[in-house]
């Protein structure tokens, strides 16, 4: 009688599990990029945010490894996204003056 019980409950666990983890790994980083780049084709930004990065950081005078940069693509698309367009402020203003 108990495992009559059981049986569906842990089918219905794993199958919300499974769902929160599709959403959480794959759905949300498909729209976290297609955010970010709908914003940079908005403002005719024809940079990439790896491309934004490294040059904001070159321009800074430090240098970051391809593993670095690409930690700090997504550590901005998640938690700061506006972060890019500031950079490429900062780069487009650099590049003036020089």
């Amino acid at each position: 009688m108990v495992f009559v019980a059981i049986i569906p409950l842990t089918v219905v666990a794993i199958l919300g599990i499974a769902g929160y983890l599709v959403y959480r790994f794959i759905i949300l980083d498909f729209l976290i990029n297609r955010s970010v780049n709908d914003t940079l084709k908005k403002y005719a930004i024809k940079k990439t945010p790896y491309e934004i990065i490294k040059e904001y950081y070159q321009n800074k005078g430090e240098s970051l490894s391809d593993q670095d940069i690409s930690r700090l693509v997504k550590q901005y698309k998640r938690e700061e996204p506006e972060q890019f367009l500031a950079m490429y402020d900062s780069i487009r203003e650099k590049s003036k003056t020089d």
